[in-house]
């Protein structure tokens, strides 16, 4: 079982199965601030970390994968005026995760607890700016080192 089973067995409870290094699930690209992330890289990479473990389970910690950007001061904007709170996530999943009977439950639970992680990091004053995006990618359409991901 993984991810894009369609049953209604919670992800904390998906064994990964046997996997191994070439699954997708799940990586996030992170663009904060680069004045409000310098510093704090490593505590945030525990707080996204967990965030994701909290929602798909312990079997996922070790696959994980986080890139954090920092974008320069006056490059995050806001309704024409630059901004220093705001955060972008966008977080590949498998498309499967969609067609999920419970996939509003799953997804809701993904975006509170990857703008609580940052909000605990970086400051409450970050949660209104904070944007979660669940980017879909179908298997036959993902790849790792060069090969079709399983």
């Amino acid at each position: 079982m993984d991810i894009d089973d369609t049953s209604q067995v919670p992800l904390t409870s998906k064994p990964l199965e046997s996997k191994g290094t070439r699954s997708t699930v799940p990586h996030l690209t992170v663009h904060l601030p680069e004045d409000r992330l310098a510093g704090e890289e490593p505590e945030l990479v525990t707080a996204l970390t967990e965030a994701i473990v909290d929602v798909y389970g312990e079997w996922a910690r070790d696959l994980v994968s986080i890139r954090l950007a920092g974008v320069p001061a006056g490059r995050f904007a806001q309704g024409g005026k630059a901004v220093e709170t705001n955060a972008s996530v966008m977080l590949g999943v498998r498309a499967g995760v969609f067609d999920r009977p419970d996939a509003a439950q799953i997804t809701a639970r993904l975006g509170a607890a990857l703008t609580d992680a940052i909000t605990r990091v970086l400051g409450e004053d970050f949660r209104t700016g904070t944007m979660v995006e669940l980017v879909a990618s179908p298997p036959e359409r993902t790849f790792v080192g060069g090969a079709l991901a399983e």
